[in-house]
């Protein structure tokens, strides 16, 4: 399956974690795995709390100041920053299935990473059933 971002800033992180359960909802899933995955090398996904914006915010903020968007980074495109950022966060997930959801703490939630935006984006989600 996959499905399609489109970012409007230049680094963001959007909560796809309702998209992701009801994919699992449409193939009628109730305990597996789900492998989910980002194709592009200036974004990325990772899970963290979804319930005080202020978390995402201070992110982005603290990985601006250890890789700042511009600095003395040698690739031609400019984004190295976002590459840096992005292999940091990882490009894919596997989580848990059970119940017909995807199974999180309290206040997780499973983010798309965008570091080079805003852009069109894909997200690619395999499901394993048990």
């Amino acid at each position: 399956m996959e499905l399609r971002i489109n970012t409007s800033k230049p680094q963001e992180f959007i909560d796809i974690t309702d998209l992701i359960n009801e994919h699992i909802r449409k193939e009628k899933v109730q305990n597996g795995i789900a492998v989910i995955f980002v194709p592009h090398t200036t974004a990325g996904i990772t899970i963290n709390e979804n319930t005080d914006p202020d978390v995402i915010d201070d992110i982005i903020s603290a990985l601006n100041k250890v890789f700042p968007v511009k600095g003395s980074y040698r690739h031609y495109e400019g984004n190295s920053h976002a590459h840096i950022k992005a292999s940091l966060m990882g490009s894919s997930l596997t989580v848990i299935i059970e119940n017909g959801r995807i199974k999180l703490g309290t206040w997780q939630g499973i983010y798309f990473c965008e570091f080079d935006g805003p852009r069109n984006r894909k997200v690619y989600i395999k499901i394993m059933s048990f």
